[in-house]
């Protein structure tokens, strides 16, 4: 297990801006700050602006993950979970959010707390185009062919 630490540089570019926090010692993500008032009919989607942007080093991405406190009390989560924030992005971090909840409409306040940042060391990958794969146990076996 790596214990390398990098460095990532956060930008308000929103004067209300919140720097994302680690609530705990230990958590693994970023919580992010609303910079905007919004409401979600059931079903609907918006892009709430966070007000930061951030810059990290090649080989990294940033993952924007739902908050499960508010996935679990009222059905808002991230539509693209996880979204990807690529190293080279320097713009604007916003977070697709949707509620599911199928009566209730939800409101996001200044300052509520929208998600979650997860930074994930990603590899680099070479593809190689072949005509032949090699056989393995699975094979081509999928979508439930284990079992239940």
């Amino acid at each position: 297990m790596s214990n390398q630490k990098f460095t990532v540089n956060i930008k308000k570019i929103h004067p209300e801006a919140i720097v994302p926090k680690q609530m705990q010692l230990g958590d693994a993500g970023f919580d992010v700050y609303s910079v905007e008032h919004a409401t979600l009919a059931p079903f609907e989607t918006a892009v709430i602006d966070t007000g930061i942007a951030i810059e990290m080093p090649s080989g990294l991405e940033c993952q924007v993950r739902p908050r499960s406190g508010l996935a679990a009390k009222y059905g808002v989560t991230v539509l693209n979970s996880p979204g990807t924030i690529d190293s080279n992005w320097r713009g604007p971090i916003g977070v697709i959010l949707i509620n599911m909840n199928p009566i209730e409409s939800f409101t996001i306040n200044k300052g509520d707390r929208i998600a979650q940042l997860l930074f994930k060391e990603v590899p680099s990958v070479i593809l190689v185009e072949v005509a032949d794969l090699s056989d393995s146990n699975r094979g081509t076996k999928g979508y439930g062919s284990s079992g239940v």
